[in-house]
């Protein structure tokens, strides 16, 4: 048996987000690029790719896995590019989008022979999240200007706006793009493609994918643009588990579980937006915090309830891993880094990939 920690990515519970993804591309005419910056576990790429048109990326190592490891387009968008690293992005890319006027400037003769694009910020989000809101007051999330942008139009053939973060709500999103065509239609229309990033949980329960799917569309026609979609959350919601032991437990005050892994260390998402982890089914009549390993006093997953009371050795399995963990783990306290194992669609586990020491000391100097 594999030693927790362990992230375990469970194919068969992917599937049904996938084959939401797959519908809605047949409906709307819409693409959908995977966004490498929220999931980016490679082994089930061949899987993914199935369902998907390809990656996005937001540096130029991301470019290069996703131009690896998935078949289909590889978008290569990045807050600032390095001249030294555009021969690579451009040797391993579809299309690469500029973030600035000034770096379409300063890069766009050596991409003359490439897709450009640049990235539109609309100033309006869905974000309730100050930290994570693209359309923030001072901004360096894209361009806001029509009338700048107009003067460059003719050396980009698309934009992406990215203004949509964990949205689940379609009038919302309808809105917003609404104004957004208020604003940049006349632009649009000058276009060949349009990239309406990430952060639309249409594959959620109860989401109206057919509604959304007519209003891409119509988008699509009234435009003349071939519309694309970056989920990342979308693609992967519920298909990953942190697997983790019970090392522990002390009563001060509340019954204290300490556990093989760290909320620094191996969702630190969840300490970012201050955010509880999710254990299923917590349910039963004792509670108890789930603590991380770390010396950091905030090392918490959560409190949760269990049908018996928590021992050393008894295992904990912390639900809906999968986005902003792997891409984001790191090696605070030098605590044992996660492996990562995936179980496949015949229900069968394998691990793809272990971590040691070596690891440690290799990431270090």
């Amino acid at each position: 048996m594999l030693r927790t920690p362990f992230y375990l990515i469970d194919t068969q519970a992917m599937l049904p987000k996938l084959e939401k993804i797959a519908r809605l591309r047949a409906l709307s005419g819409c693409k959908c690029l995977l966004a490498l910056k929220c999931f980016a576990s490679w082994s089930v790429f061949d899987l993914m790719s199935e369902y998907m048109d390809g990656t996005t990326s937001s540096s130029p190592f991301e470019v290069k896995l996703g131009r690896k490891h998935f078949p289909g387009e590889t978008h290569a968008y990045a807050v600032a590019w390095d001249e030294a690293d555009i021969p690579d992005v451009l040797a391993n890319s579809d299309k690469i989008i500029f973030n600035t006027i000034s770096q379409l400037e300063r890069f766009g003769d050596a991409a003359r022979n490439h897709v450009r694009g640049l990235r539109v910020n609309p100033g309006i989000s869905s974000s309730s999240f100050d930290i994570a809101d693209p359309a923030r007051p001072f901004s360096r999330l894209g361009e806001h200007d029509p009338a700048r942008i107009a003067a460059i139009c003719d050396r980009v053939t698309g934009f992406m706006f990215h203004n949509n973060c964990e949205n689940a709500d379609f009038d919302r999103f309808d809105a917003m793009l609404g104004q957004i065509e208020e604003r940049f239609g006349h632009l649009i229309q000058r276009m060949d493609w349009i990239s309406l990033g990430g952060g639309i949980h249409f594959t959620g329960d109860g989401y109206p994918l057919e509604k959304l799917a007519e209003r891409l569309r119509q988008f699509s026609d009234t435009y003349g643009v071939q519309v694309y979609l970056e989920p990342g959350e979308a693609a992967i919601t519920d298909s990953t588990t942190l697997e983790l032991t019970v090392l522990d437990t002390l009563d001060n005050g509340k019954k204290l579980a300490i556990v093989d892994s760290s909320i620094e260390a191996h969702m630190l998402d969840l300490l970012i937006y201050r955010e509880s982890a999710k254990v299923a089914p917590d349910t039963g009549d004792h509670e108890w915090m789930v603590c991380g390993n770390s010396c950091l006093a905030g090392d918490i997953f959560g409190e949760f309830r269990f049908e018996q009371p928590l021992k050393p050795g008894d295992r904990v399995s912390i639900r809906d891993a999968g986005g902003y963990t792997m891409v984001k783990k790191n090696w605070f306290n030098g605590v044992r880094m996660p492996a990562i194992a995936v179980r496949d669609r015949d229900g069968t586990i394998r691990t793809v990939r272990e971590f040691s020491y070596s690891d440690f000391e290799a990431a270090l100097s």
